[in-house]
């Protein structure tokens, strides 16, 4: 089993030392040992952390995602839990593909006011959800 100490598994995820040792007391990883005062990693850890940054970049919690990973090492994924949040990722897509329209069509346009402009207008309705926030 390779072994890395905190300082590699930092350079290699991208997360600073402090952040494993939060991850570390939050349950989602844990060290297999130390060499002096660092902790020491398998290099599973990297996977593990890849699957965290998956979580939180589809927008769940920390506390949600340890809930899925299980503290084993094992998951407990909750998979109607991850059919909602891809139908909330694909509102918000849809969403910010309209926002996007809208600000190219807005750059574009050559109508007096964007507002008077009637496509422009019909972007500006399907962003509105937006407002929701």
């Amino acid at each position: 089993m390779r072994e890395l100490d905190i300082g590699e598994v930092a350079r290699r995820s991208g997360l600073a030392a402090s952040a494993l040792r939060h991850y570390e007391q939050m349950g989602l990883i844990a060290p297999i040992g130390r060499h002096g005062l660092r902790r020491v990693y398998a290099a599973e850890v990297l996977e593990r952390l890849a699957l965290v940054a998956l979580g939180r970049a589809a927008g769940f919690s920390l506390q949600a995602i340890g809930a899925m990973l299980g503290g084993d090492g094992g998951t407990g994924i909750d998979r109607p839990t991850l059919v909602a949040k891809a139908d909330e990722l694909d509102r918000r897509i849809t969403q910010l593909a309209a926002m996007r329209d809208g600000l190219r069509h807005a750059a574009a346009c050559q109508a007096p006011s964007h507002l008077q402009c009637p496509r422009f207008r019909a972007l500006l309705r399907k962003a509105q959800p937006l407002l929701k926030r």
